[in-house]
């Protein structure tokens, strides 16, 4: 594990304490848990990103009304530059 230092707020360090108690652990332990429950609330993993993005290829209509632009978007690169 690698050392860092926080600055915190009188209170912040009497939750931090009473939390620690309450549940048997150090500080430093509930400070590591609150920063893992954060990170991982707000940024999903890759296999979730691959799965959302996943669901929406071909969900959208280019204006001509093509569905297969993130299939075929060489053919249609091609066209458009000839």
């Amino acid at each position: 594990m690698l050392r860092t230092q926080v600055q915190l707020t009188e209170e912040q360090l009497r939750k931090l304490r009473r939390a620690a108690r309450a549940h048997g652990l150090s500080v430093a332990e509930i400070i590591r848990r609150c920063i893992d429950r954060v990170i991982d609330a707000e940024l999903p993993d890759r296999r979730e990103r691959y799965a959302r993005a996943s669901r929406l290829v071909g969900a959208f209509r280019d204006r001509e009304g093509a569905r297969d632009v993130s299939t075929e978007h060489d053919a249609y690169l091609e066209q458009a530059f000839e």
